[in-house]
């Protein structure tokens, strides 16, 4: 199995969604200082999995499609949210792909799952399946107002509508090695991507920790629909990542892609290891 993470260009979210009622004096020491607007710089790290004659991309980042109000909103890189461009890098093009894993589909997520070609919405990935789970993608057409901006229909409706976006129902194997777990915490029916090859295992860990800095178990983003659900999701998990020696993969963390997550017993409290690139 091959594995490679792949960063498509930095974007930016207030700091203060991001780190919910942790204060600025605190995350900022861990994190960021953030620009003038309070933004903090964060990545769109995919996850690229070539294993048999699959060639598997995990969340598709936010894409290239946005007008200049949205853009500047989230300082976006249009170039790099290219496919083509990030595709390139591996010496692959989008017709290669044959499997698309969404985690949910917030448009950070699954805005690169399709493109406008002649002025048509079309999927980037024409020969590709997509998959996410069921009743995340039935929230994801009548989101709540929380988090409703948060949606474009764009992005996977038309996969619905072309018979290429399969629901999945719950926890379990969707290819040999590869599982996915659901946490709903975040929004509903958010998955984790776990990859055991050989004897290493790998957590994507989506938004449940999108940063290194988030790996403490207060440390939860303004964002999450439902915070008490993730602060009982990281209590859950963080033992069994550390537990097992897992390398975890932060999708949004701008200077850490990955590493190990142990407990520090002097300050009872989880927090990065060993780091890890690929």
């Amino acid at each position: 199995m091959k594995i490679n993470t792949i960063e498509i260009g930095a974007f930016r979210m207030d700091g203060g969604g991001m780190f919910g009622v942790v204060p600025k004096v605190l995350w900022s020491r861990v994190y960021d200082q953030g620009d003038e607007k309070n933004r903090i710089p964060l990545q769109a790290r995919l996850l690229y999995i070539e294993h048999q004659d699959r060639k598997i991309l995990v969340d598709v980042g936010p894409g290239n499609k946005y007008n200049s109000k949205i853009r500047d909103i989230y300082d976006i890189n249009l170039d790099r949210s290219n496919p083509d461009a990030y595709l390139s890098d591996l010496n692959l093009k989008r017709t290669d792909i044959t499997d698309v894993i969404f985690t949910h589909l917030h448009f950070d997520h699954s805005g690169g799952a399709t493109i406008i070609e002649n002025g048509d919405i079309i999927p980037a990935f024409p020969n590709a399946k997509y998959y996410v789970q069921k009743d995340h993608y039935n929230y994801a057409i009548k989101p709540s107002l929380k988090d409703g901006a948060s949606f474009f229909n764009e992005n996977y409706v038309p996969l619905y509508e072309n018979g290429m976006l399969e629901l999945i129902d719950g926890d379990g194997e969707l290819f040999p090695g590869i599982s996915l777990i659901t946490v709903n915490g975040h929004t509903k029916q958010m998955q984790l991507v776990k990859i055991e090859d050989n004897d290493q295992t790998f957590l994507y860990m989506a938004d449940l920790i999108p940063t290194s800095a988030h790996i403490p178990v207060p440390y939860i983003m303004g964002f999450d629909n439902y915070p008490m659900t993730t602060l009982e999701e990281k209590q859950k998990w963080l033992p069994i990542i550390a537990e097992n020696n897992w390398i975890a993969i932060f999708e949004h963390d701008n200077y850490n892609p990955a590493g190990k997550i142990i407990f520090n017993q002097e300050k009872h409290t989880y927090q990065l290891g060993e780091k890890f690139s690929f």
